[in-house]
């Protein structure tokens, strides 16, 4: 009889080693939430004190909605549990009817219906704030349907690093908990505060939702980050894309990202090829979420579908390059770091954390497919909606590699060094920068036009009650 184990060939020796059951409760993370499921048993659920908590696994693991919500209209005051680290921040969890993205509310006179902390009436000319700096103002959301690119996995070195691993860097640990690794407040789609977690996340925050505000400050707090960790184009048109808070006749437009920019080839199996997302089953996918989006979206609205990107980078990038967890002796790289987590079958992406050439040329190549799907999607699709403009964009970390490259730098420092398969806090930052840039220059309706009245609102509003 064979006995087969997975081990790191070289830390093993080490008496600093950790156990790999330890490994696949923390890498495997990301899977856990669209590839597995969890099973509840019914009579379990129905004991007193029992039914809350399946209650709240099935809104974050299921529904992907905020756990606290007394109003029920998706947006909360706490930040995490899905709450306003994911969406705009509830000013009356009281009032269904008000949340980021409505419409005012008899011109918000009394009260801040939208949550973007513009209320009152002008006591010269005796109109409302609202209609003064607002109305015309072209306000409009962001939303991002996507995987744990746009979430911003990340699992701080620091963790695993024996050379810096303290007491400190453990401090915001339930905090990153109930966000489920992710950083949304910091991503380069929704990112809405200054990097306050230095100690443990480092770089700069630049995304749309920021630079949608800066442009018009109406649009404060109106922002939607839907992604999900292991998320794929069959999973958002199962349940994920039915999470957005959106309604026709009350609420502002929005501009949305479709952004599976790698699930789709992505899994942790041995025939990683076989589990691949299809052409054709991403088109059906694709076409079925919009389809739900026409009937979700405000006239108005821009939606984005974006390619996905290419994941060689990663291992030519990493491959010789000491993993955190080898940073004590410089025993272990990312190459043996790929081929372990290959061997327990927990990769995030075994079809690019791989060190056999072949398999990650044939991960590429599906990626292409797919990415080409979405283009012709956008081209042959567009005319059949009408709440929404439909347009491709290739995957903006090309040119963030591209700018990156031409200065001189590795790439490396664009990737997470935990995981090794996501871009970074700085890769996060140049990507919001880049993305941005294409909307301006080629997509200058989707983000509408510079508020005029930008400083006026600073200047009485302030900081528009924060987030």
């Amino acid at each position: 009889m064979t006995v087969f184990s997975c081990s790191f060939p070289i830390v093993l020796k080490s008496s600093r080693n950790v156990h790999s059951g330890i490994f696949k409760e923390l890498f495997s993370s990301e899977m856990k939430q669209e590839t597995y499921q969890i099973h509840q048993d019914t009579k379990i659920c129905e004991l007193p004190g029992i039914k809350i908590i399946c209650n709240w696994i099935d809104k974050i693991l299921d529904k992907h909605v905020p756990v606290i919500d007394l109003d029920g209209d998706r947006y909360s005051t706490f930040q995490a549990l899905r709450g306003s680290s994911w969406r705009g921040k509830d000013c009356d969890d009281s009032r269904k009817d008000i949340h980021p993205g409505s419409r005012p509310i008899q011109s918000d006179r009394d009260k801040d219906s939208n949550c973007n902390g513009i209320m009152g009436v002008d006591p010269v000319s005796g109109q409302p704030y609202e209609d003064l700096y607002c109305k015309d103002s072209q306000a409009r959301g962001v939303v991002v349907l996507g995987d744990s690119i746009s979430a911003h996995f990340h699992i701080p070195r620091e963790w695993l690093n024996a050379t810096e691993i303290s007491a400190a860097v453990f401090k915001p640990l339930p905090f990153i908990l109930g966000n489920e690794f992710n950083w949304p407040e910091l991503s380069s789609i929704t990112g809405y505060m200054n990097n306050t977690y230095t100690n443990v996340n480092h770089g700069p925050m630049n995304s749309v939702y920021d630079y949608l505000w800066q442009r018009n400050r109406c649009n404060h707090r109106d922002y939607q980050n839907l992604a999900v960790n292991g998320a794929r184009s069959w999973s958002v048109a199962d349940t994920i894309e039915k999470s957005i808070s959106r309604n026709q006749i009350t609420d502002n437009p929005v501009t949305l990202f479709y952004a599976l920019v790698g699930m789709d080839v992505c899994n942790p199996l041995t025939d990683t090829v076989a589990y691949m997302t299809t052409p054709e089953e991403m088109k059906n996918n694709s076409i079925i979420t919009l389809q739900f989006l026409e009937k979700t979206l405000p006239a108005g609205s821009h939606v984005f579908l974006v390619g996905l990107a290419e994941g060689r980078v990663l291992y030519d990038s990493l491959k010789d390059r000491v993993h955190p967890i080898g940073s004590l002796r410089n025993d272990v790289t990312y190459s043996h770091f790929y081929d372990y987590f290959n061997c327990l079958e927990i990769s995030s992406c075994r079809g690019w954390m791989n060190t056999n050439e072949t398999i990650r040329n044939m991960t590429t190549q599906r990626a292409e497919q797919l990415s080409n799907v979405l283009k012709e999607v956008a081209q042959t699709e567009a005319a059949k909606y009408h709440n929404f403009k439909l347009a491709y964009l290739e995957n903006p970390v090309f040119k963030v590699f591209e700018h990156w490259r031409n200065l001189g730098r590795p790439l490396w420092e664009l990737l997470e060094p935990v995981d090794g398969f996501h871009t970074n806090q700085l890769g996060q930052a140049l990507t919001g920068q880049v993305l941005w840039q294409i909307l301006e220059t080629e997509y200058p309706d989707a983000i509408g036009p510079i508020n005029p009245f930008n400083n006026k609102i600073k200047a009485i509003f302030g900081d528009q009650e924060g987030y």
